[in-house]
């Protein structure tokens, strides 16, 4: 089973943590991590833009003028797509994109984007966190203490208010309930700040 330092606060390390070898120590497959980023990219599209055709935009009711006798070419409407103000020719139309992942699937990803935190060493195990009240210099001071440079991913057991205000004013810091994990938002960024409540709690769910 890998082990991982367990840190306070203030950056001290207060004593080691066992990680279940299910979940934290996976074979990392790239195939199985690219397939589940595409598909949670895909789900989150809207897939809402659409163009008018010749059909659906005003006016073009009356034939410009008549078929023959007047030197120009013929002409139906003037909605058609080769004028100016027509309709648009096979452009987008509302569309579903979103993509199903076999929940098996799911779950090996996340374990595997999991487990190649632990191979980096970009996985800090944090005692707890303990913010009262949203203070964005609060969890600038933590993260500081625990030396985590760049963007970082903080995971607390459930929701905590207070640690999502006060992460979200920080540019490439985000907080996350350990229920709310997922592929994107690991791959995303360099380390994950979890707690040890919230690794018991990833354990229960993906093992």
């Amino acid at each position: 089973m890998p082990k991982v330092a367990v840190y306070n606060a203030a950056g001290e390390q207060v004593g080691e943590l066992e990680l279940s070898e299910k979940v934290f120590g996976v074979d990392v497959k790239p195939a199985v991590l690219h397939q589940a980023v595409v598909a949670q990219l895909a789900n989150a599209r809207q897939g809402t833009r659409a163009t008018k055709n010749r059909a659906l935009v005003r006016g073009g009711g009356r034939k410009p003028w008549r078929q023959k006798g007047t030197g120009r070419a013929r002409q139906g409407s003037i909605r058609a797509p080769q004028w100016v103000g027509g309709g648009t020719v096979f452009g987008p139309q509302p569309r579903d994109f979103s993509m199903r992942l076999p929940k098996k699937l799911r779950r090996l990803a996340i374990r595997g984007a999991l487990s190649s935190k632990v191979s980096e060493g970009s996985l800090i195990v944090l005692d707890s966190l303990q913010i009262e009240a949203p203070k964005t210099k609060e969890m600038i001071r933590i993260l500081s203490n625990l030396k985590v440079p760049g963007k970082a991913l903080v995971v607390g057991e459930g929701l905590n208010q207070p640690a999502h205000l006060s992460a979200r004013n920080i540019p490439g810091v985000k907080y996350l309930p350990a229920t709310d994990i997922n592929v994107v938002d690991l791959l995303h960024h360099d380390h994950l700040v979890v707690t040890t409540a919230a690794v018991k709690r990833i354990e229960e769910v993906f093992a």
